[in-house]
């Protein structure tokens, strides 16, 4: 079965040539230059290896390195039908020479970077955030920003308008203990109280831990209260007797009896 993945061609010997370039090791042909360099380098691209187009602008952070951030270009040859990468390093106080002189799309993809990482561009003029809001505080594709972030901001029907807030979390689901299923908690779940036993005295069939008596003892009652027969209507001799009378009675007196005690309002 055809893959439909693009293909490119292989990379091109004059690649071998690019001068203050430093080849990486791996599958796509990549190279780690200086920030110096960086312009001569691009130049050499587009016009003498004829990488006409700029695709993409992004950024990498390295927490642990001196230079923490790699800015990567990502450029496309048309002709020759191959892309290569370019890696520049910096840290949060050198930037970076912009590119927007050979590539004009630079100016946006720059704006960019600078607003996810905080990376400078020397030469860019319109270098302002792109992506979050107005008076956006850090820094959001860094690997030290907090992934709650600083503020979070609502609609106030107080007051009419959006209002920045600290952030606050105070949903129950957002406390993650990360346990696998079968260990279980260590804080009790609403609703897994009923399974503890409780106190003795308490109306739950559970036993209650540590109790010496158990649980809803049955007392022997001094005269049993059933109704096996019409007699044993449980109200004494009196009414066992009166009982026994009715029940004797034939189904025709039965029926008058019960038609005389219907009230006189009804039909």
């Amino acid at each position: 079965m055809a893959s439909s993945a693009p293909r490119y061609a292989d990379a091109p010997p004059s690649l071998g040539s690019l001068a203050n370039a430093r080849p990486r090791p791996g599958i796509e042909t990549a190279f780690d230059v200086d920030r110096g360099d960086l312009i001569a380098v691009m130049t050499a691209l587009r016009d003498s290896h004829e990488y006409q187009q700029l695709m993409e602008i992004a950024g990498v952070d390295y927490p642990d390195r001196a230079e923490r951030f790699e800015v990567v270009y990502c450029l496309l040859s048309l002709t020759k039908n191959h892309r290569v990468r370019i890696h520049v390093a910096t840290d949060e106080a050198t930037p970076v020479p912009s590119v927007t002189g050979l590539w004009p799309v630079a100016g946006w993809l720059e704006r960019e970077v600078f607003d996810m990482y905080g990376v400078g561009f020397s030469g860019n003029d319109d270098l302002r955030r792109i992506l979050t809001d107005y008076g956006f505080e850090g820094f959001p594709q860094r690997k030290d920003f907090p992934l709650t972030g600083h503020i979070e901001l609502r609609y106030s029907e107080a007051e009419k308008r959006v209002v920045y807030e600290p952030v606050s979390l105070p949903q129950d689901f957002r406390t993650f203990d990360f346990l696998m299923p079968w260990e279980g908690p260590e804080y009790v779940l609403p609703g897994d109280e009923k399974a503890h036993g409780e106190a003795p005295g308490a109306p739950s069939p559970a036993p209650a831990p540590g109790a010496t008596t158990p649980q809803n003892v049955k007392t022997p009652a001094e005269t049993p209260k059933t109704t096996e027969t019409p007699a044993q209507t449980g109200g004494g001799a009196p009414a066992d007797e009166e009982a026994t009378k009715q029940a004797r009675k034939p189904r025709a007196k039965k029926a008058e009896s019960e038609v005389s005690k219907k009230p006189r309002g009804n039909a």
